[in-house]
């Protein structure tokens, strides 16, 4: 686990490359783990990305009581902290009660709180107390605006670490659409902003208990994110998404990872460049 100083650039993003969150969606065994690890990495490294290693350490909010929900608490936080620790990379993982925050911050660099439960006060004061950075999904029924409130219950619960990811907003039961709009709204609290671009294409809500998704959009998503001037980007990525034990559906293979991340700074320093010029 590395300290706080370790991740300088979510207090200044503006001046640099965008920052990748970036795993599979659950911790599904160590050598999966090290694998998706070393060889984002090596990408990011490539292209002087700062990387966050993403991975949940087990999944509450399943639609099916038979869904894929981890290997063991304590045995998947251990392999989160081994590969902050082996690779020198901050990692980040969900919580979904208040008492999880307390425990989980003792292997992991930032507490992540998943959409559905952006607005549960006790656990968004909890997370906070614990001193980490703490990053809230927007939950697809929020409008962007009203993530200030959020944002607030951590900042007046003592810790100003923390960032808001947006993974869309429900368009009918199983669609879910990015209001690029809501960008200048959330950039204007002062604090990172990231797009989740694998979320935001998932299509929840089936008929069979299990999300779809439509990963062959994830590169448009991502490239519109750029330009609108996202922080961050958060994606979930796997070397076979269609036997990954959760959200195999929306995410993005492992090899489209490369070419992805080329594409994408090439624009941010496209972006940078007019900025400086204006």
């Amino acid at each position: 686990m590395l300290s706080l100083n370790s991740i300088p650039y979510l207090s200044h993003t503006a001046s640099m490359n965008f920052f990748l969150i970036a795993g599979p969606c659950v911790i599904e065994s160590r050598d999966t783990a090290f694998y998706i690890a070393e060889k984002i990495l090596e990408i990011t490294n490539r292209y002087k990305i700062p990387y966050i290693f993403k991975g949940s350490y087990r999944k509450a909010n399943r639609s099916r009581i038979d869904s894929f929900t981890g290997i063991g608490d304590e045995k998947a936080l251990k392999i989160l902290s081994e590969v902050g620790l082996t690779y020198k990379i901050p990692v980040i993982t969900d919580i979904h009660e208040a008492r999880e925050a307390s425990v989980a911050a003792e292997f992991v660099d930032v507490l992540q709180i998943p959409a559905f439960l952006c607005r549960q006060t006790d656990l968004l004061v909890a997370a906070a107390k614990t001193g980490k950075w703490v990053n809230v999904k927007k939950g697809q029924f929020l409008s962007p605006g009203s993530m200030i409130f959020t944002i607030n219950k951590i900042t007046e619960s003592g810790n100003e670490n923390v960032m808001i990811t947006d993974r869309g907003t429900m368009f009918g039961y199983q669609d879910i659409i990015v209001d690029y709009r809501g960008i200048a709204e959330m950039k204007a609290f002062g604090k990172p902003v990231v797009l989740d671009i694998t979320h935001s294409l998932q299509q929840p809500n089936q008929l069979t208990g299990v999300a779809g998704g439509k990963p062959e959009l994830i590169e448009t998503i991502a490239k519109a994110g750029i330009v609108t001037g996202f922080d961050g980007i958060f994606l979930e990525t796997h070397p076979d998404p269609p036997n990954a034990k959760s959200d195999g559906a929306n995410m993005l293979h492992l090899d489209k990872l490369d070419n992805l991340l080329y594409k994408l700074t090439r624009i941010r320093e496209v972006v940078l460049q007019m900025k400086d010029e204006n």
